[in-house]
């Protein structure tokens, strides 16, 4: 005959032991001696063996060989019992929201943002994927991740928050301007200043050729610096060693662009409505 083994049976078999009598076990397992009695009988049953001998006279308890066999594994047994009784009123795992970020938009200012959303937030994972806005969508439609930070032309579509982005075209602060044909330090294609660029001076009747490519700010910046071609970069990516360029240049002001939160098709969960929120009141306007 199959059975399980009952805990608070084996519970009340160790206090036994560990207190030396049933009276005492019984303090300790807050039963009276009665119950503590008919609970070892109960267990022996189960089991079909003595577990204990009981001296009348002084009321001390010997464990035969069969209970001093059960009693290493009824340690055990409460201990892991306790264990998982602790891990399951332990928090949850923290559940995850998968964040798309600009490749301009990385690096120190996205580290103090986040920070702040973690430290607000400690039980929600945060996952960043750096992409540009083409890549972005496409994770978004195919739920990779569930909101994302994208570059775009102001008013192009839905967004949670969106966020004037004032360009400026810049050039190395000690050297001339090529003009012709224009020399362009821009990011990949599928970046929103790159293409602002290009049809500017199209626009303007002038030549342009693209005179250095980098995934990162930072590349750009410093081909802008030291003097490998111009950019048109959002107002908080100039650097001193950049200088603006001025209309009677050819460079005329450009409209600002646009960074707006996004989000997939599916329905957000509560922890990723919490990162819009927190996003939404904490982008500079």
């Amino acid at each position: 005959m199959s059975f399980g083994f009952d805990l608070d049976l084996l519970k009340t078999f160790v206090a036994i032991i560990d207190c030396g009598g049933f009276t005492k076990a019984g303090e300790r397992v807050h039963l009276t001696q009665s119950t503590v009695s008919q609970q070892i009988k109960k267990l022996e049953s189960n089991l079909g063996v003595v577990l204990l001998h009981r001296e009348k006279s002084t009321g001390s308890v010997e464990t035969t060989e069969e209970g001093e066999l059960l009693l290493s594994y009824a340690r055990r047994m409460l201990a892991t019992a306790a264990e998982a009784a602790e891990v399951m009123r332990r928090p949850s795992a923290p559940r995850t929201v998968r964040l798309g970020v600009p490749e301009d938009f990385a690096g120190r200012r996205l580290i103090d943002l986040l920070s702040g959303f973690s430290a607000a937030s400690p039980q929600i994972r945060l996952d960043t994927v750096s992409g540009w806005s083409t890549e972005l969508r496409r994770l978004l439609d195919a739920g990779e991740i569930d909101l994302a930070l994208i570059k775009r032309e102001p008013g192009v579509g839905g967004c949670i928050a969106s966020w004037a982005e004032e360009l400026i075209w810049v050039g190395s602060a000690t050297g001339a301007v090529e003009t012709d044909p224009v020399p362009l330090a821009v990011f990949p294609v599928g970046c929103i200043y790159r293409d602002r660029a290009i049809r500017a001076i199209e626009q303007s009747g002038r030549r342009w050729r693209i005179a250095y490519t980098s995934q990162g700010l930072m590349g750009v910046q410093a081909a802008v610096a030291s003097g490998l071609g111009i950019s048109l970069l959002p107002s908080d990516a100039v650097l001193p060693e950049h200088r603006k360029l001025e209309a009677s240049e050819g460079f005329g002001d450009q409209p600002a662009s646009e960074l707006a939160l996004v989000k997939g098709r599916a329905t957000l969960s509560a922890e990723a409505k919490s990162l819009g929120h927190f996003l939404t009141d904490n982008l500079p306007s």
